[in-house]
């Protein structure tokens, strides 16, 4: 776990850091023997990666100062475990991420012989929503998936696409037909400037959706609505729109903020990639690969938990640099989360 804070992402990294660090692990550990490699990759193939991670994920509950109340569910595969040819053959990994305080809720291993959609109804049976709203993308726009959540006394907002074919067709067409101007209610989001980069947002929503059939079949089911997002830097335009479902009754405003907090799941994706080098792990083993991506969501956790404990916006390559060369800083990190 050390090793995975400082940012190594490679067992002979790992194995090789452990050795040159034996007196600090004896003394503030209690570690009196150094494992080799192969002895680390035997230990990761033969411990169960889904209770590994069950273990983490509550070390992260139980830091958390506050929980919040959005869900982001997504998958990520694990690139380096595809096989020969076979680019979906890769370990996907479904994770429910808490956005606003960044702790994991679960995460499920997604097998090359089945998809994301019966392992998150899976997931749902010892997830507790209550009270909570979940966003997925439209993969998981599903009729069960929300009689599950309705049943266990939370909401969902999610994603409608081509999945659901006729139903999205007929929500284009409303949006796109000028005579139902009347019956949408429109917020629009202050205009953001970064990077040389300009954002709009644009929430509408549907007023009366009693136009629309067989809404009974979607438990809970109250609001349609679109999001339209124009952004342009030096390079490009573009204009996209987007259509949404929910068992939330908000304003546009209030829907657009929730879909929002969906990229903070992306992010943390983002930063297993390209901070952690997560795609580059050679694991040979789903167990191994499940546990490191636990350990890896552990750092990533603490990292966040530190910049706003102590308001040191610094990198995390820079704060993992740190962890590494300064063992006085890393005990001290570690003590402090």
């Amino acid at each position: 776990m050390c090793g995975v804070i400082c940012g190594l992402d490679s067992l002979c990294e790992l194995a090789i850091y452990a050795r040159s660090k034996k007196s600090f692990f004896r003394e503030n550990f209690g570690i009196m023997k150094i494992p080799s490699k192969s002895t680390l990759s035997r230990i990761l193939r033969m411990v169960n990666g889904e209770k590994v991670a069950k273990a983490t994920i509550d070390i992260m509950k139980e830091k958390a100062e506050n929980i919040g109340d959005i869900i982001a569910v997504d998958g990520k595969a694990i690139c380096s475990t595809s096989k020969k040819s076979k680019p979906h053959s890769a370990l996907q990994i479904l994770t429910a991420y808490l956005t606003e305080s960044g702790v994991v809720l679960g995460q499920q291993a997604v097998h090359e012989k089945t998809n994301e959609i019966p392992v998150f109804q899976e997931m749902l049976e010892y997830l507790d929503v209550n009270g909570k709203t979940i966003t997925a993308d439209a993969m998981h726009c599903q009729k069960e998936t929300c009689k599950k959540i309705i049943n266990k006394k939370g909401n969902y907002v999610f994603g409608l696409k081509e999945n659901q074919r006729n139903f999205y067709k007929d929500v284009e067409l409303f949006f796109n037909d000028k005579q139902n101007c009347e019956n949408i209610e429109i917020f629009e989001a202050p205009i953001e400037k970064s990077h040389g980069r300009t954002e709009r947002r644009i929430c509408s929503k549907i007023k009366d959706i009693s136009r629309f059939g067989n809404l009974e079949d979607w438990s809970g089911f109250e609001t349609i609505f679109s999001i339209r997002r124009m952004s342009s830097d030096k390079y490009k335009t573009t204009d996209e729109t987007n259509y949404y479902i929910t068992s939330l009754s908000e304003t546009p405003e209030k829907l657009l903020k929730i879909t929002r907090e969906h990229w903070k799941i992306e992010s943390l994706h983002w930063m297993l990639d390209v901070v952690f080098s997560e795609d580059d792990c050679r694991l040979q083993s789903d167990d191994g690969q499940m546990s490191l991506n636990a350990f890896r969501k552990l750092a990533v956790f603490l990292h966040r938990k530190h910049w706003k404990s102590t308001g040191c916006k610094q990198s995390a390559k820079s704060n993992m640099l740190k962890c590494l060369i300064d063992e006085t800083f890393l005990i001290t990190f570690i003590r402090h989360c």
